[in-house]
């Protein structure tokens, strides 16, 4: 028998049979060499009652069990003696102290004077800055700490609040987090993703679209552009080349030289996407060319027109690119994550793994999250990388589209 002389306790609670919760830690203690044992486990007997477990994890020495302990945290567990959270002072710009907690998008909660406080901000991959003067706690990501600021370093005073699935969620919901799937139930899916939409628009919520240029390409131009027309789009997320192959759509009828018509190559086309960003750029950029009269019809006219927040991303490879392209990424980010934490509460990424995966990154775990692609690597990925609320649909975006548009439609009337 494998001696584990090193234990702690640690405790679970709320809808942690129904969301998979217990099982995963039990897993995951033993999967890294662990052992257990549970004390406690009180079931809840109603649909709106919690559960509870408390459970003595036991290692072979001090430093798995700390490891232990750090990962069934990030699972939802905290120790049933909670320690006061620990910081450190970041040693210069732009560095976290050496044993900082690494964030994820999870609710997180961090003991101070004994009480427990949210951090404001759930994001992925961060560090969490505590205000001394406030006693508030909240995420800041490595490249915006300060020199002096009190960072949390370690997992002491420090809890999860694991996503779970609530028992009135519509059954369709719950394929949140599950495996992916070309075979899962679009059509019914795609009713209860436009019924939310319909909702949100409804009580004035936001509703974030990343898209990339393929969203052209396959003709669903018009689609997206509905959305964004009849208040089901409140921002964009997207890169150079959705706006520039949107624009020469519009001017010119082509996307990357291939007639939208007739599905062939138009004479003189492979020129049309940069003749679009030229006449962008001398306008002045894209309000200027929708102002001027230049820019009349498509997705970037209709965000111009309807007020919708736009952050166009730069790339390495981009023509041009337009002038509102923001080509330096730390800005970029930075107006995304400030357009996410203003209150969005549902995205549809939509065949776009980069700008995806970037904002899958950025979002709370709490912000319903539906993925379009039809390739499965793409929505696996954007899973993988710990979008835990992610909702996948391998499905041709074009076709997702016109079935959401339609469903929206007889919801209108």
């Amino acid at each position: 028998m494998i001696e584990r002389p090193f234990s702690e306790v640690v405790e679970i609670r709320g809808h942690i049979i129904d969301s998979m919760i217990l099982p995963t830690i039990m897993d995951e203690i033993m999967d890294r060499g662990g052992d257990f044992d549970v004390q406690v486990f009180e079931i809840g007997r109603r649909k709106d009652e919690p559960s509870y477990a408390r459970i003595e994890i036991r290692a072979g020495s001090r430093e798995e069990l700390e490891a232990l302990i750090d990962r069934v945290g990030r699972l939802g567990a905290s120790a049933v003696q909670a320690s006061p959270v620990r910081t450190e002072q970041a040693p210069t710009d732009g560095v976290f102290p050496e044993e900082f907690y690494s964030t994820t998008n999870l609710h997180t909660q961090v003991n101070l004077d004994g009480t427990w406080r949210p951090v404001a901000f759930p994001e992925m991959d961060c560090g969490i800055l505590i205000d001394a003067a406030s006693r508030t706690a909240r995420c800041v990501p490595i490249n915006e700490v300060r020199a002096g600021d009190p960072i949390v370093v370690g997992h002491d005073g420090v809890r999860v609040i694991p996503l779970e699935r609530p028992r009135h969620q519509p059954p369709v919901f719950a394929f949140m987090g599950s495996n992916v799937s070309p075979e899962k139930p679009n059509p019914r899916l795609i009713h209860e993703i436009a019924r939310r939409m319909h909702d949100l628009r409804q009580a004035g919520d936001k509703i974030l679209i990343v898209g990339g240029p393929v969203l052209v390409h396959t003709g669903t131009q018009a689609q997206v552009t509905w959305l964004i027309e009849h208040g089901y789009v409140q921002a964009l997320f997207a890169g150079n080349g959705l706006a520039t192959h949107d624009i020469e759509s519009t001017l010119y009828g082509t996307s990357l030289g291939i007639s939208l018509q007739d599905g062939i190559p138009m004479e003189g086309g492979h020129e049309h996407h940069l003749r679009a960003i030229n006449v962008v750029r001398r306008a002045g950029g894209i309000r200027q060319a929708v102002e001027q009269g230049i820019l009349k019809a498509g997705i970037m006219h209709a965000c111009v027109t309807r007020g919708v927040e736009v952050v166009l991303a730069g790339s390495i490879r981009d023509d041009g690119p337009l002038p509102d392209v923001l080509t330096d990424t730390q800005v970029a980010q930075s107006e995304m994550r400030r357009i996410v934490r203003s209150g969005v509460k549902l995205t549809l990424i939509l065949a776009s793994m980069l700008h995806g995966i970037a904002t899958g990154n950025l979002l709370p775990a709490e912000v319903t999250t539906v993925c379009v692609d039809i390739e499965p690597a793409v929505v696996t990925k954007l899973s993988d990388r710990g979008t835990f609320q992610n909702i996948s649909v391998v499905a041709d975006v074009g076709s997702f589209l016109r079935e959401l548009v339609q469903d929206l439609q007889s919801q209108e009337t």
